[in-house]
């Protein structure tokens, strides 16, 4: 089977994606990425964009955050020919790990990595499906900065850009998205 290789505006990945109101919490719009992974050309259109960001960056581990950043995480490690690291919620991972617990618009929560995942010889990449007020992001930034890494990247599918950012990112860490959107 050959892949396509038509290339998707933004505006067309947007009308691909699925939103649902009050989820998980009432006031909530929540931008549901599964719609554009099960959509082969879509997905094929984010995991290349994100490929074409990072090809030239040296990165030898990725990391998704749990669950959705699993999905392009993975398929981006092994384009760019890089090793995959689960960020997970506790629990989750067999061997000896190292925990972060942050705060979010909804609950706290932790995640945690495999203590044995990460040197300070890899350039990682973080990646997740969205960002809205950095929570997630900035634990799992300082959960990576733990391992002293050479360099640290982060990308998301989608920025939701008029949430405030309840955590601030760290001006040290780039970060990219594919998609920059509005809850309104």
């Amino acid at each position: 089977m050959a892949l396509k290789n038509n290339s998707i505006n933004d505006a067309e990945l947007v009308r691909r994606l699925r939103v649902v109101p009050d989820f998980p919490v009432k006031g909530v719009q929540f931008f549901d990425v599964t719609t554009l992974f099960k959509d082969a050309d879509a997905l094929e259109e984010i995991i290349s964009r994100i490929c074409a960001l990072y090809k030239d960056k040296g990165i030898t581990k990725v990391a998704g955050i749990e669950s959705r950043g699993f999905i392009a995480g993975a398929a981006v490690a092994a384009r760019l020919g890089a090793g995959f690291v689960p960020v997970r919620k506790p629990g989750k991972l067999p061997a000896k790990v190292v925990s972060e617990s942050y705060a979010k618009e909804y609950g706290t929560d932790t995640i945690e990595i495999h203590a044995d995942a990460i040197t300070p010889d890899d350039v990682v990449l973080i990646h997740d499906d969205i960002i809205a007020t950095g929570g997630t992001a900035c634990a799992a930034i300082r959960l990576v900065k733990q391992f002293q890494p050479k360099a640290l990247y982060t990308n998301f599918i989608i920025d939701i850009t008029d949430v405030p950012r309840a955590t601030p990112l760290p001006e040290d860490v780039a970060v990219t998205a594919i998609l920059h959107l509005s809850e309104r």
